[in-house]
């Protein structure tokens, strides 16, 4: 039986996942590696922590089944974490900056004062920020001894996460990314489909540093036999959310997918098109199509991406900083105690508040208590503040791409909560479809790799895998979801107000 191993790196731990042609998952393994914080604000991982893992899983997984049932691996991956390796050694030069590292703020800060953000938002569809890889990147040459002299001579790479574990799979004889990972780094065209050279030069990142850019799908080379027993084609590679779109088989323009994990990454499919956000929203590509043999902007799909601090992290505050439940799922039962939130709105900028706001200064904010308001009332209101984000970024995508998304593909361990995804139906007034395969980011993976090897013949085989869990469908009037939209807006606006009092 022929199957696909797809590779998960993720920001706290790495998996593996045996699908078989049905798209459903066989095996699992997953390990957790150490997170490093060696400064505020610095969030720092060791490379080869991240490869160990990675590489004991798969063993672990390819020694439950027959090696020549597995056709191919898929590669996916956190996105814009950094590292920069010897070529010759395969040694980092330093540990790997992870996305979610805030070091590099201060640099971006200069960068806007030079007028550089609206080039780099028309040419990558990226706001400027040290959430992506190229100011990371520049931060590295700069601070770490001989590193840009070494990068100059063409001794040093550079690789997203997937562009490490290729190479390190390949035994170094394999240096790509894909352009959902490329259009992270803030130093790729999306008009091009290539590495910008101006960017380059603003940021001084030498080119020869950079990995090839290949199609999504499509074989780029073969293990080492030294891992596995014998060479197995690595034959697709996407980012972590991109990956979740594919696997939810959003391939069609307008649809839409969310994830609501730690925090919430909303995507939508706006076809071949780039739509440049007026919103405070990312564009970014979302995969080659699979029958690309080359990478160009006519095979590309492209995505618009809102990114939501506060998902699941919304409940763990609850119960770790609150201690008003002593598990996650708990919630669900304490808010169906009572029927409504009673006025109460929970604002969770705990961070600030992400898309569409992007306001770093907000602040946390309870409101609309009274002496009847109960730990009920206080759970219900965070399980709406999620929906209400999510609502309000899909508006603004709405605005942007100019369509009307009608159906929303939730997955991410939240989405679990019936009452959450009831609720996000009703505020949102539209369907929204849980699948019964919610290990979506490493079956987008498999996907892409089954798709180049002949383990689904085309896109159609691969769509009708896809299946329905349940479907929450909307119950609200209108009148009363803008109501409910309306006074969260007030309080949004009572969590930016406290910054500037």
């Amino acid at each position: 039986m022929s199957m696909i191993l797809a590779l998960d790196q993720g920001t706290t731990s790495s998996r593996a996942i045996l699908f078989d042609h049905a798209g459903q998952p066989v095996h699992v393994a997953q390990q957790e590696f150490s997170q490093h914080y060696p400064k505020p604000g610095w969030v720092e991982h060791d490379p080869n922590d991240i490869w160990a893992s990675q590489i004991a899983v798969a063993q672990q997984i390819a020694t439950r089944v027959d090696l020549g049932d597995i056709r191919a691996i898929g590669l996916t991956n956190q996105r814009e974490t950094t590292v920069i390796w010897d070529r010759k050694t395969s040694v980092p030069i330093g540990p790997a900056i992870v996305w979610q590292d805030r070091r590099t703020a201060d640099m971006c800060t200069q960068l806007r004062a030079q007028g550089i953000e609206s080039l780099i938002r028309q040419k990558t569809g990226l706001l400027l920020d040290a959430y992506f890889s190229g100011t990371k990147i520049k931060w590295m040459l700069d601070n770490i001894p001989l590193a840009r002299d070494r990068a100059v001579r063409g001794e040093l790479a550079f690789g997203t996460i997937d562009t490490w574990l290729a190479w390190k799979l390949t035994g170094g004889r394999v240096h790509v990314t894909d352009p959902s990972n490329a259009s992270r780094t803030m130093l790729f065209n999306l008009g091009t489909m290539q590495w910008d050279e101006e960017l380059l030069h603003i940021l001084d990142i030498p080119p020869t540093l950079l990995p090839v850019v290949v199609p999504s799908s499509g074989v780029v080379g073969e293990t080492d036999p030294d891992w596995f027993g014998r060479p197995i084609p690595i034959a697709g590679m996407i980012g972590d959310q991109q990956g979740a779109a594919f696997g939810q088989a959003c391939l069609e323009k307008g649809m839409a997918k969310n994830t609501y994990g730690t925090g919430c990454f909303l995507l939508a499919n706006t076809g071949n098109q780039v739509v440049q956000s007026q919103n405070n929203l990312i564009t970014t590509v979302g995969w080659s199509n699979p029958s690309a043999t080359a990478v160009a902007a006519a095979d590309t799909t492209y995505c618009l991406e809102a990114s939501i601090f506060m998902g699941g992290a919304t409940i763990q505050w609850l119960r770790d900083g609150l201690q008003m439940i002593d598990s996650a799922p708990q919630v669900e039962q304490l808010a169906r105690e009572v029927p409504d939130t009673g006025d109460v709105y929970l604002v969770p900028a705990f961070t600030g508040l992400g898309a569409p706001h992007w306001d770093a200064r907000a602040r946390g904010t309870l409101i609309g208590m009274t002496r009847g308001t109960s730990r009920a009332h206080i759970a219900r209101a965070a399980l709406e503040a999620i929906a209400l984000q999510v609502v309000d970024v899909l508006s603004a995508i709405e605005c942007d791409a100019g369509m009307r998304l009608t159906m929303l593909r939730a997955d991410g361990g939240a989405a679990a909560n019936n009452l959450l995804m009831q609720m996000q139906a009703d505020l949102l007034g539209i369907p929204v479809a849980r699948p019964k395969v919610t290990e979506t980011t490493a079956l987008g993976a498999a996907y892409l790799a089954g798709l180049a090897t002949g383990m689904w013949s085309d896109i159609n085989d691969m769509e009708q895998h896809w299946q329905l869990d349940r479907c929450f469908e909307p119950t609200w009037k209108n009148e009363d979801r803008q109501r409910k939209i309306d006074r969260w807006h007030q309080a949004v606006d009572r969590a930016k107000a406290w910054a500037n009092d």
